[in-house]
């Protein structure tokens, strides 16, 4: 299961991505997500593609795990990429019947709105593949700090959003032993038209929905159990060390921007 989902997942490691403050991570994914729609050639694609690759070198992990990552994600890409190859107009066109258009210019922007997709699926991968859920969850908690003082509940926001990360894996890991379950007793999720195969789902989601329900519930026993009250008060077990390193990791990302402002067209 491991290999088929990747949302969610932590790989254990120690290099330097690994290391790096879970803060320094979150805001370079999301800057990188805001700097990526400032490409708008090959070059500045190009710089984009060069950056990604050197991060996910330098977290040790395999490339495979990134590319499960864009799978469940593909056929959306696909689409996409198919709408704005079929319906952008040019200078240069090579096919026109109503009002498909195939352009010199569509697939041109078709390649970059897939290059797109994929760079950001990888950068969002590489965030939660070499953070743990609890230090990302720290993460947001501080940086949704300053919304405290406005009556934002950011120790619950942040403390929901960790447990999903956490759950996540979980409850497919528990969807696939129900799935296997149910094939054991004849059920094959497969086959038929589109109504069986909806059909079949029913068998699936009821026992899922049991166990989700069981497991929130053991969950909020044991966190009342250990005394939990909410964050107000709280001390901090794991305590974010900001260092060296993030100050240049912050830097290179800064230095992307200047390459992606001069090699704009």
């Amino acid at each position: 299961m491991m290999d088929k989902l990747i949302f969610g997942r932590y790989i254990p490691g120690d290099s330097l991505i690994h290391r790096l403050d879970p803060r320094t991570k979150l805001m370079g994914a999301m800057f990188f997500i805001i700097i990526i729609f400032l490409a708008n050639n090959l070059w500045t694609y190009l710089a984009l593609a060069i950056f990604v690759g050197l991060a996910v070198s330098l977290s040790q992990i395999s490339l495979k795990f990134f590319i499960n990552g864009v799978k469940p994600l593909l056929w959306l890409i696909l689409f996409t990429v198919i709408l704005q190859v079929l319906f952008t107009s040019g200078q240069t066109i090579f096919f026109r019947w109503g009002p498909i258009i195939l352009s010199q210019e569509g697939l041109i922007n078709g390649g970059f709105i897939f290059m797109r997709f994929v760079l950001i699926i990888f950068m969002s991968t590489l965030l939660t593949l070499t953070t743990m859920p609890l230090s990302l969850s720290d993460a947001i908690e501080y940086l949704l700090r300053p919304f405290g003082k406005v009556g934002v509940p950011v120790h619950e926001i942040a403390l929901m959003l960790s447990i999903a990360l956490r759950f996540v894996p979980t409850l497919m890991d528990e969807t696939e032993k129900i799935m296997n379950a149910q094939r054991a007793r004849g059920i094959d999720f497969g086959e038929g038209n589109v109504y069986q195969q909806m059909k079949s789902i029913v068998p699936l989601l009821i026992p899922l929905f049991v166990s989700s329900f069981n497991r929130a519930e053991e969950l909020a026993t044991a966190m009342e159990a250990r005394g939990y009250k909410g964050g107000e008060g709280r001390t901090k077990y794991r305590q974010l060390n900001w260092q060296t390193k993030d100050s240049l990791a912050m830097g290179t990302i800064g230095l992307l921007v200047v390459v992606l402002i001069l090699f704009r067209t």
